[in-house]
């Protein structure tokens, strides 16, 4: 009985000094890639390869980066490595709420979630035939 007294003044007595100073939690910010300004960071990158995806995904995970993705290099060698590079850049921008859009024949824009990307009337009339491309195939 003594136990739950004291149990139920611990739980409403004020903390003592001790108390506070061990129950500190301390959270470590990267500040190497965050600029003092508060900028937000455009990007070039240029896929070759599948593997050179990763940079540009990690750069726009932490979320300060607009990516421009020149895919030309690897779009006149290997187009499967190019769907499945352009996939996994897709998915990774649904996951962080961003948007992806082409950008002429050979790049691509991807933004983090505070950023939009405008899509007028150019962009409809390359998406449908990029529609009519893949149907044909």
């Amino acid at each position: 009985m003594k136990n739950i007294f004291q149990a139920i003044k611990d739980k409403f007595s004020s903390p003592s000094y001790e108390d506070l100073d061990a129950e500190k939690d301390y959270v470590e910010l990267d500040t190497e890639n965050v600029d003092a300004k508060g900028k937000v960071l455009v990007r070039p990158f240029l896929l070759e390869d599948f593997e050179d995806v990763k940079p540009v995904l990690d750069s726009l995970r932490e979320g300060h980066t607009i990516a421009l993705v020149n895919i030309k290099p690897l779009k006149e060698r290997d187009l499967v490595e190019l769907k499945r590079a352009v996939n996994k850049l897709k998915k990774t921008t649904d996951a962080i709420e961003g948007e992806i859009a082409g950008f002429g024949e050979d790049y691509l824009v991807v933004t983090p979630s505070f950023a939009s990307i405008y899509k007028g009337k150019q962009t409809q009339e390359v998406k449908e035939q990029t529609v009519v491309t893949d149907d044909q195939q």
